[in-house]
């Protein structure tokens, strides 16, 4: 397993990273056109209307002091107010999290599920029709974008054929047949490109192995293909498949934006795209910044897999 020192440094890095994403993020949310005063009230509001409502959101201070004051209060748990609705923004984190979340483990399920084992038939039968059905299904998959994919969907699965919700949601802890009933149509939405990406990458890692000594030598020992596959081929390919499970699984959090709002699912990526809209500050910025978080932290935990997988990381 990886030493703790080593957690402890990638935690500490990871404190300098969050405050350098905080500024670029802070940054380019001022760059984007538009006062948001006046995206929120409208453009007829009264210039004392506009006026009373920077000064209440202290947008008419320096950014300077306006990063610093809102630094200041992530520091102390605080994520700011909405403009909007005027709400608390870690109330609305908090409220919006758990389907973002509970969709991007379901897709990174349903992308393992898929990908590993068509890349793991087709690296161990390499040049076979298992083989080019399986390149010919992950170059259509990383090709089709998520937003074309999830519309397709809604088309053929819902409105065509009914078999499926096109948008819709309840919570897991209601209902949860229901809830993965919604979530079916975002789940295959999110999890196509990835599990073609990541069939064609446990491909390659099979490949690399199904040849070396240790393989043959299980060969000749008389163990059947399934045996060797599972028991020597797959452990040693596992590195740079979970490396890719791990990156993927960042990318998909990225990808909920797209697909919430394909499926007007209440997730945090849906509330970041209406914000960003809206020009609505405090929410993009907090929601981003979690996002981020969250992707390091995944990151992280990969990082602490290898030692699982690969002993000879574990003194390191």
């Amino acid at each position: 397993m990886a030493s703790l020192t080593y957690v402890v440094r990638r935690l500490a890095l990871a404190a300098p990273l969050l405050l350098g994403m905080s500024v670029l993020v802070f940054g380019l949310m001022r760059v984007i056109p538009g006062d948001p005063a006046v995206v929120v009230l409208g453009y007829k509001a009264t210039p004392e209307s506009i006026r009373a409502m920077r000064e209440t959101f202290h947008l008419d201070e320096p950014l300077p002091t306006q990063y610093a004051r809102w630094l200041g209060g992530l520091l102390r748990g605080d994520f700011g107010i909405d403009f909007r609705q005027n709400e608390p923004i870690g109330r609305m984190i908090v409220e919006r999290l758990p389907v973002t979340i509970e969709l991007t483990v379901l897709a990174a399920l349903a992308a393992a599920l898929i990908g590993v084992p068509l890349g793991l038939l087709a690296g161990a039968r390499r040049g076979g029709v298992a083989d080019r059905a399986s390149l010919a299904l992950g170059l259509l998959g990383i090709s089709l974008p998520d937003f074309w994919l999830g519309i397709m969907l809604i088309l053929v699965l819902s409105l065509a054929a009914g078999v499926l919700p096109s948008s819709g949601f309840v919570p897991f802890a209601e209902a949860p047949l229901e809830n993965l009933w919604y979530l079916a149509l975002p789940t295959l939405t999110l999890a196509s490109s990835r599990a073609a990406a990541l069939g064609r990458l446990t491909r390659a890692a099979v490949l690399d192995v199904v040849h070396r000594p240790f393989v043959q030598f299980a060969r000749a020992k008389g163990l059947g293909e399934g045996a060797i596959l599972v028991r020597h081929v797959l452990p040693n390919a596992a590195i740079p498949i979970v490396t890719v499970i791990g990156l993927q699984v960042g990318y998909m959090l990225g990808g909920a934006i797209v697909v919430e709002t394909i499926f007007t699912l209440p997730g945090l990526g849906r509330m970041t795209l209406d914000a960003v809209l809206e020009r609505n500050y405090p929410v993009v910025q907090s929601g981003l910044l979690v996002v981020g978080a969250m992707f390091m932290a995944v990151n992280l935990v990969t990082d602490v897999l290898y030692g699982l997988i690969d002993p000879r990381l574990r003194r390191r």
